[in-house]
């Protein structure tokens, strides 16, 4: 398994068990509907996203230390072509996500349901792009 693909996979576990949580607890325990500046819900998120640098951080380093070699490698074409493939279909997804967070989300809700609209709209996009790198250097390796 390539260096980049093992980060991409890496990622997408640590969004899951991080940012995944998150939105689960937002949907059975959070208050969404609470006024601003809602602190439960921004501790909460603060919380999901530094569990989520913290995995991502030491895991690239597990990763680096467990074959320095390969993560010192420059990328070469197939991963440069992997990269824009992937960042190019995750952006347009964002900017579908964000058009309706941004253009319609205002008119139905407030507060943190919007800011959560708009956190889970980076998150899948993020998600999209670690799957279509995933799949290109499965599709690569076949």
């Amino acid at each position: 398994m390539a260096y980049r693909e093992k980060i991409a996979w890496m990622s997408l576990v640590g969004m899951a068990a991080t940012l995944g949580l998150y939105f689960v607890w937002v949907r059975v325990a959070g208050d969404e509907t609470a006024p601003l500046p809602n602190l439960g819900m921004m501790g909460a998120y603060a919380v999901a996203a530094v569990a989520w640098a913290a995995f991502y951080l030491l895991g690239g380093l597990a990763l680096r230390l467990k074959d320095p070699a390969e993560a010192r490698a420059r990328p070469d074409e197939r991963d440069i072509a992997i990269d824009r493939r992937s960042t190019q279909v995750a952006y347009f997804v964002l900017m579908g996500l964000m058009l309706y967070v941004g253009g319609f989300k205002p008119f139905q809700s407030q507060g943190w349901e919007i800011v959560n609209a708009a956190i889970a709209s980076v998150v899948i996009a993020e998600v999209v792009r670690c799957i279509v790198a995933v799949l290109s250097y499965r599709r690569s390796a076949a």
